[in-house]
């Protein structure tokens, strides 16, 4: 029995040894500041705002025509499009542009005024909590008036500027919808049939569905 075991013995010491093991090596690790094994939980990825995007709107818009007493208001919807650029961990900067078809009109005295389309150009900036963006917007507005009195019918290009708010959700990193509210002041233009100048205010609420590339 004295010889197996030193027999034993003398194997183990020869395979320690060999791979360069010692007792050390053999004792149970402590575990660190950390809990011990992997971790197999997901790292989770920081949010951002940054990229084109492209999209659809519909909305109602409601509005008031200068020197007179029409009060157009409809339905209005459209493409839309712009790129962000988010700076730091909240801040983020861009521009949209939309193209929106109305059917905005309304009947005063003899004549009926309409919006047939309007389109922006703004620049955007808001607060971003994390897929959340709350945001101001600013810039250009030009459409269509139209005035028809029987089968008679006028047009003028209107050119103004638009201001307003809104709220962005992203729903996935490509997919976001909004909530939107502009003021759209376009400038007066001179009308033979209603032997006046008329302008165009009107309030757009509008919800959208972007894509984010």
């Amino acid at each position: 029995m004295r010889k197996c075991n030193l027999l034993i013995g003398t194997l183990a010491a020869g395979v320690l040894a060999a791979t360069g093991a010692g007792a050390g090596d053999l004792a149970p690790r402590p575990c660190g500041p950390g809990p011990c094994g992997p971790s197999f939980a997901p790292v989770p990825l920081s949010w951002t705002w940054t990229g084109a995007y492209v999209g659809v709107n519909l909305g109602y818009q409601s509005g008031t025509l200068s020197n007179s007493g029409a009060k157009p208001s409809g339905f209005a919807g459209g493409l839309e499009g712009g790129y962000n650029w988010q700076v730091g961990p909240q801040l983020v900067l861009g521009w949209e542009a939309d193209l929106q078809l109305s059917n905005s009109n309304d009947i005063f005295a003899d004549y009926k005024f309409s919006n047939p389309w309007f389109g922006t150009v703004r620049a955007r900036g808001g607060i971003a909590l994390e897929n959340i963006l709350f945001y101001g917007t600013l810039g250009l507005a030009y459409g269509r008036g139209h005035v028809d009195i029987g089968n008679v019918g006028e047009s003028n290009f209107h050119v103004g500027w638009t201001a307003g708010a809104g709220l962005e959700v992203g729903l996935t990193r490509a997919w976001s919808v909004k909530a939107e509210y502009l003021f759209i002041d376009l400038a007066s233009e001179s009308y033979g049939l209603t032997l006046t100048n008329n302008g165009l205010t009107s309030n757009l609420v509008r919800f959208g569905v972007n894509y984010r590339f």
